[in-house]
């Protein structure tokens, strides 16, 4: 059997050999960033986010630090840090998986199939039992807002001072009661 540090070049060269933009963080192979693309017929479709992984010193037999970038819209992804709640990797990893298997089937099912029942974004969970049209629909605001392709070298930081307050949620709605007498 290889060791860990072996193992871990050789995922990271799959991953960087599939169709994923991958992006090292610090001159190590613990940390970097992978660009995700959001699943076919899901509301997710179009978008890309950014996924930040850390590799603890004893991958593959414990499991990468996965989190989103950008901001998502879903119930089992913190909206402020980006944690994932994926059983998966959380409790049931195994040495068997690697780091494509992260990107091409584990994180698609979570985007695929929610669990509401565990929310890490109390909001989205509720909204989806809910009104499930709703949910999709504020998914898609996210995706359009924050996971734009062309916007994906942006940082969080650079993204979401740009866009606090745009010209038309500054606007107090004066303008349309000026002039209009009472009858």
């Amino acid at each position: 059997m290889s060791s860990p540090s072996k193992r871990r070049e050789m995922d990271l060269m799959k991953l960087m050999m599939s169709d994923y933009k991958v992006e090292m963080i610090n001159d190590g192979m613990q940390e970097f960033y992978v660009d995700f693309h959001g699943p076919s017929d899901s509301p997710y479709h179009g978008g890309v986010w950014r996924i930040r992984v850390e590799l603890p010193d004893a991958y593959p037999y414990k499991s990468p630090s996965i989190g989103f970038v950008n901001k998502i819209y879903h119930p089992n992804v913190d909206e402020m840090s980006g944690s994932v709640c994926l059983d998966v990797i959380n409790q049931t990893w195994s040495p068997m998986f690697d780091l494509v298997n992260v990107f091409e089937v584990f994180l698609p099912q979570l985007l695929l199939y929610p669990n509401p029942s565990d929310p890490l974004n109390g909001e989205a969970a509720a909204l989806m039992m809910r009104d499930r049209a709703a949910y999709e629909q504020r998914v898609k605001e996210y995706r359009e807002k924050y996971a734009k392709p062309e916007d994906i070298g942006a940082t969080a930081k650079d993204k979401s001072s740009d866009e606090e307050l745009s010209e038309d949620e500054s606007d107090s709605g004066d303008e349309q009661v000026v002039g209009q007498a009472d009858p």
